[in-house]
């Protein structure tokens, strides 16, 4: 029986696990709405962990990373069904709704909505695509999506705020993020964008604050934290390997010897 699967239709995708399944690292370029149809979803972010219970609708804000866990609940499988609130569409509806944003919303600001009719409604409509008992056009996909928008707004509408911000990501500050980021296995460039800098820049800006290269320090930063946590939490290296970014664990013991002289059984 296949475990998991990732259907892809244009902005639309849909998640399907029958045993617990751990994701990749994502980079999450654009706002997307989804719904959890069965199961839970166990996100881990910057701002610690977050968890998607069944039938809770999420708007997941663009430009961060994450990474998830996928449970199935005892009766049934795991179902995560979402819409891709592409920067192209958002403009057009902007436009045509003559909306411009307004003070930035809070990162902290949880943004979870009651899955009421309307949202159940929207997402059964979209169903048909997955069983591709239905084709959509590039227009019904746009009108989709512009439904989406709709239905946020009407559940809050200081959430134009967040969804008609066009600014680039702005510069913060490079350490901060990066002691909150680390664990992520991401590109140099994706870190670069996320704190607002070309790659050059970034790798100018990273040399000056820890006087290293960025790979260089994650790697030192990794390993550190993976010894605190063997030694002081009692982890086992393959419980925390894929956490702490590495993307095997004979790498990893390697790495570790390398650097403390000492196998993680030996500490």
């Amino acid at each position: 029986m296949e475990t998991t699967s990732e259907i892809i239709f244009d902005k639309l995708v849909y998640s399907c696990s029958f045993e617990t399944y751990r994701g990749h690292e994502e980079f999450i370029p654009d706002h997307f709405l989804g719904f959890q149809l069965s199961g839970e979803t166990h996100a881990f972010h910057d701002k610690g962990k977050t968890v998607i219970k069944e039938n809770t609708v999420v708007l997941v804000r663009k430009n961060q990373l994450i990474r998830t866990i996928k449970h199935p609940s005892k009766n049934e499988k795991y179902q995560f069904l979402s819409i891709t609130l592409d920067q192209e569409t958002l403009r057009q509806y902007a436009a045509e709704n003559k909306i411009t944003a307004g003070e930035r919303v809070s990162d902290n600001e949880k943004l979870f909505f009651e899955s009421d009719e309307f949202f159940k409604g929207y997402f059964a409509s979209l169903l048909p695509y997955i069983d591709k008992t239905k084709t959509a056009t590039s227009r019904l996909v746009v009108l989709k999506i512009k439904e989406a928008i709709e239905l946020v707004l009407q559940s809050n509408p200081d959430f134009k705020n967040l969804l008609f911000d066009f600014s680039e990501p702005h510069k913060i500050d490079l350490k901060e993020f990066m002691n909150k980021n680390f664990m992520f296995n991401v590109s140099v460039e994706t870190f670069a964008k996320l704190t607002g800098r070309s790659l050059s820049g970034f790798k100018r800006d990273f040399g000056k604050a820890f006087n290293m290269t960025p790979k260089q320090w994650l790697r030192e930063k990794r390993l550190e934290e993976a010894y605190y946590q063997i030694r002081h939490k009692n982890k086992k290296p393959s419980d925390i390997y894929l956490e702490l970014g590495f993307e095997n664990l004979s790498h990893f013991y390697y790495s570790f010897k390398q650097k403390f002289g000492l196998t993680t059984s030996e500490i």
